[in-house]
């Protein structure tokens, strides 16, 4: 398997829970403002804060996975697509 095929399948498995758990948190990510507030809050509930903590820990995950497709040399898909955004 070559790198970008590795790659694409990473990137859109982590996508694809990046969308699920903004989805619990109801955040819209083509709205910066929005995901900046739900991370910066803790919320009430253990169940809604567990969502807002892996939320960030996916977002986190899916940034250092771009630097490394950058570092070789591939160019990481949009998170949100532009017709989306």
């Amino acid at each position: 398997m070559s790198g970008l095929e590795h790659f694409d399948q990473e990137i859109a498995s982590l996508d694809h829970e990046i969308r699920h758990y903004a989805a619990v948190c109801g955040v819209n990510l083509a709205h910066r403002g929005e995901i900046e507030a739900c991370l910066r809050i803790r919320h009430d509930s253990w169940a809604a804060d567990k969502a807002r903590e892996t939320l960030n820990g996916l977002l986190i995950l899916r940034i250092k996975l771009e630097s490394e497709m950058i570092e070789f040399g591939f160019t990481p898909p949009p998170l949100i697509p532009p017709e989306a955004a």
